[in-house]
């Protein structure tokens, strides 16, 4: 329940992404600097943070014993997942892209077998977590349709096609993560890590943001900081710490991933309140039910999967 509450408190912080990047892209500003100056900002702070725990020198030389990997998964993990987010921005409004990012509750659950190829860890797909993310992704599917009707089947593409990358992008990233540092690092070290690898792509979006936009106002800038602090710091850390408590079970490990669709009912109220967007019709409050309905099953699901767990722990040291 703990790993459950940490990931709905990062998914808060996390729609904070949401809003402010549809706020930027309404205001003029390009998705290549929306990316890479959240990253930008979020380095200087992690450093100062793990710097002041005595816990720079591990990661520095993790990093350097494992840089191949480092890079590829931090690429993955930030960089395929956080780019067609910033991008997607373009092509629709926050509470959409939020909604359609939720494809990585049930990608999260497809990656079991792939992921514990080398693992003494389930190989099997959770099906109960995945049937109930089904019922989460219905309300999200319901959310998007009343938007998807009123705009050009383009956009739409340009908006969805993008996340589904990013939907498999993140959980793969963070997992892979997890596995190559075995637990040696803490959750701030690693995500400290994973920006220190991931700079190269971030440097080269911020030569392509100047080259066909021009630099970042001022608005952007000040804009992307608060993404940086409370999506990449805040909301990151709580979430890779909340699936690092729950690892070992799948099942567990993809309720917590489900947490993660709350971002939606925080960027549409985020977006009602800052933006001035219109209030949600029957259609999608129904959606947004059917949302919070599956969050409260997944953490049932976890509940008892933890007490059946315990009880046959009891059991055999009885036996």
């Amino acid at each position: 329940m703990k790993a459950i509450l940490l990931g709905l408190l990062s998914a808060l912080f996390f729609s904070v992404t949401f809003i402010l990047n549809r706020s930027m892209e309404l205001s003029g500003g390009h998705w290549a600097w929306s990316a890479s100056l959240r990253y930008f900002f979020m380095l200087p702070i992690l450093v100062l943070i793990v710097f002041l725990q005595g816990k720079l020198l591990p990661v520095l030389r993790h990093l350097r014993e494992n840089l191949f990997g480092w890079i590829v998964w931090s690429t993955v993990g930030f960089g395929f997942f956080y780019t067609p987010i910033a991008f997607a921005t373009v092509y629709g409004p926050g509470w959409l892209v939020a909604a359609t990012f939720q494809m990585t509750i049930i990608a999260g659950s497809l990656l079991v077998p792939l992921l514990n190829q080398n693992s003494s860890m389930s190989r099997r797909i959770p099906l109960a977590s995945i049937l109930i993310s089904l019922i989460i992704l219905f309300g999200v599917f319901i959310m998007q349709l009343e938007h998807a009707s009123t705009v050009p089947l383009q956009n739409v593409l340009l908006c969805v096609l993008p996340l589904i990358v990013a939907a498999f992008a993140y959980p793969l990233g963070n997992r892979k993560m997890m596995h190559l540092v075995g637990g040696s690092l803490s959750t701030i070290q690693r995500v400290l890590g994973m920006t220190i690898a991931s700079m190269p792509l971030w440097i080269i979006l911020a030569v392509y943001g100047t080259v066909v936009h021009g630099l970042p106002s001022s608005g952007q800038v000040s804009q992307s900081f608060i993404v940086a602090v409370s999506s990449g710091v805040i909301a990151t850390v709580l979430f890779f710490y909340a699936t690092e408590l729950v690892k070992d079970s799948p099942s567990k490990l993809a309720g917590v991933e489900a947490t993660q669709s709350g971002e939606v009912l925080f960027a549409l109220l985020g977006e009602m309140l800052l933006l001035h967007t219109a209030l949600p019709s029957s259609l999608t409050i129904f959606g947004m039910i059917l949302i919070i309905f599956g969050m409260i099953l997944h953490s049932l699901h976890s509940a008892i999967s933890t007490r059946k767990l315990a009880r046959m722990n009891v059991e055999v040291h009885h036996g």
